[in-house]
C-alpha cells in the first residue's frame, strides 16, 4: 500500500509529524525506511512531534539497483 500511495512522485522527501507517545507507530515507519531527523511543534497548542523523512528517489534507486 505505501508504495500505492507514495511511489512514482516527484517529490524528493515524504515527511511524516508523528506523535512521540506512539513509539510503535514510529518504529513501524522505521521499518519503511523513514529516519527521524527531530521535533517539530507545528502550532503552540499542538503536540511537539517527531519528524520523520523517507527520501523517495533514494529509496526508487535502491529497489532498482541504480546508484547515485
Amino acid at each position: 500500500m505505501k508504495r500505492s500511495v507514495i511511489g512514482g512522485r516527484p517529490e524528493a522527501l515524504a515527511v511524516l509529524l508523528v506523535d512521540p507517545d506512539h513509539s510503535k507507530v514510529q518504529a513501524l515507519y522505521e521499518q519503511w525506511g523513514y529516519k527521524k531527523v527531530g521535533n517539530r511543534q507545528p502550532f503552540p497548542d499542538s503536540p511537539n512531534f517527531a519528524v520523520m523523512l523517507l527520501p523517495l528517489h533514494a529509496a526508487e534507486a535502491d529497489q532498482n539497483g541504480d546508484t547515485a
